[in-house]
């Protein structure tokens, strides 16, 4: 994906510390600063934590985001944007704790990235309902590039 062709990218937006609906909505007004035009926007999801016990209950949602920045730009913007939300630790080894937000990218079209650092697509997203749901909810016809399956049917064998 290079800097002069538009695509779409997909992201997963979570928040189960302090004002959970507003560090999703500053994290969007970012996306739009930084990334890109958000095309579709799901509702948001209330959903209890997955991987760790917490009384936190997590907000989530999933955008549509139309970019020409590279995606290893993109990847880094998510980053900072995490940063300056106030997200400290980053979940290491599968060790997942309560965050004021994260932001994940879920699917870049037929895209395939295995690097230390990135992995497009996500490699667990397709297991959880909580990323299912919303991306269902604005895209059930996109293909996994891996698995060769649609979000509907994903959704379904869920």
């Amino acid at each position: 994906m290079n800097e002069t062709n538009e695509y779409t990218v997909y992201l997963a937006l979570g928040s189960n510390l302090g004002d959970k609906q507003k560090n999703i909505e500053e994290a969007l007004d970012k996306i739009e600063e930084r990334i890109g035009s958000i095309i579709s926007l799901s509702a948001f999801y209330l959903t209890t934590p997955v991987g760790f016990q917490s009384e936190n209950i997590f907000v989530n949602c999933v955008c549509e985001v139309a970019t020409f920045m590279n995606i290893y730009s993109v990847f880094s913007k998510t980053q900072d944007i995490e940063k300056e939300i106030g997200r400290t630790v980053k979940s290491r080894n599968g060790q997942f704790s309560d965050r004021v937000i994260d932001i994940d990218l879920i699917m870049v079209g037929n895209l395939v990235i295995n690097t230390p650092d990135l992995i497009i697509p996500h490699p667990r997203f397709h297991n959880r309902s909580f990323v299912l749901d919303p991306l269902y909810e604005i895209a059930p016809d996109l293909i996994h590039p891996l698995l060769g399956k649609s979000i509907r049917e994903l959704k379904e064998k869920l």
